[in-house]
């Protein structure tokens, strides 16, 4: 973890104990405990926009790999994204990885990953609008005051994200891993420079080329829509077991908003104290109680680690069998 990584962390563990703390800890776990068993129907709910998400891949990496191998990448890089003090970078990575693995060549597979990711963004970026739209049209009786700081805090996240992914984009469209590349042969020496600046130019013209495919790119950008919608089900149903529900619309803009407070603050791992904040502004528009905004949080978080911790576990023994397979004389994992 990098000195950054470990003081953005830290900032958020302190801003996730202090809300804790300020709403009280007891009262957020007596109403997080309501929902009983029902947390385990909210983590199993999670698999259909994981199994969308892993076809917005697959549409990108065509008949190189399948399903199953696009589904497991997106399961591992979503696991590491969640629970690992990585970022948001260490899931992309090891999602290119894995389907290299399985027989995609590195450029493509590394090529199909962070176009997807991009994709995934914009379409993030449009789900927070959508959510804007609908409850500005279809919940006016909340009070002009409410809805316009809501306005203001959703746009300045997606304003945030928006920037975020129109710099990657730009840094794709301009060699984004051929210059990295370089950058770190200047620091670490010219040893194996040659090469890996050769694979990184081989990644940046297959992006390129994914680019220009624009069926596929509209594919994916529908498919990444579609799991972000389906994931208003999530909301919907974790409130209902903590026994605060909600209407479809207020689920959508809580799913909505609050995903892209969470997407402003890709820099903190796993968004932690940002996600509860975004909760807790979103918790009076809605009509919930601030304890049942940060047991909805802490729903989620107890999903990222029912699918994680196995996703994790799942990496190990994916990685130590891949190794056993390469190297002749050793024997493979049960």
């Amino acid at each position: 973890m990098t000195r950054t990584a470990a003081i953005l962390l830290s900032l958020g563990i302190a801003v996730f104990v202090a809300l804790l703390a300020w709403q009280g800890a007891g009262a957020v776990a007596a109403t997080l405990a309501t929902a009983g068993w029902g947390l385990a129907l909210v983590a199993a709910f999670h698999l259909f926009p994981l199994v969308i998400d892993a076809a917005a891949i697959a549409v990108l990496i065509g008949g190189a790999a399948s399903f199953a191998d696009a589904l497991r990448a997106r399961w591992v890089g979503e696991s590491v994204n969640s629970l690992l003090p990585a970022g948001q970078i260490g899931g992309p990575v090891l999602m290119a990885r894995h389907l290299a693995q399985r027989g995609i060549a590195m450029h493509d597979a590394a090529a199909a990953v962070t176009v997807s990711t991009t994709m995934q963004s914009v379409a993030q970026i449009g789900f927070a609008l959508l959510g804007l739209l609908m409850f500005a049209a279809f919940a006016d009786d909340r009070g002009a005051g409410t809805i316009h700081a809501l306005h203001l805090a959703a746009l300045g996240a997606s304003g945030v994200l928006a920037v975020a992914v129109g710099a990657f984009y730009y840094a794709q469209q301009r060699g984004l891993f051929g210059r990295f590349s370089r950058l770190l042969g200047k620091f670490f020496g010219p040893h194996g420079a040659m090469a890996s600046a050769t694979r990184a130019d081989a990644i940046d013209a297959a992006v390129r080329a994914l680019y220009r495919r624009r069926g596929k790119i509209a594919a994916t950008f529908a498919l990444s829509l579609i799991g972000w919608l389906v994931g208003i089900g999530e909301v919907w149903l974790a409130l209902l077991f903590i026994g605060h529900p909600v209407s479809w619309l207020d689920a959508l803009l809580l799913e909505s908003v609050g995903q892209a407070i969470r997407g402003a603050a890709f820099a903190i791992p796993g968004s932690l104290g940002a996600q509860e904040g975004g909760y807790l502004l979103l918790a009076h528009v809605v009509g919930i109680s601030p304890e049942a905004a940060l047991a909805l949080s802490l729903a989620k978080r107890a999903r990222e680690l029912a699918l994680g911790l196995p996703g994790i576990v799942y990496l190990q023994w994916s990685e130590r069998d891949w190794r056993r397979r390469r190297t002749p004389g050793l024997p493979l994992a049960d």
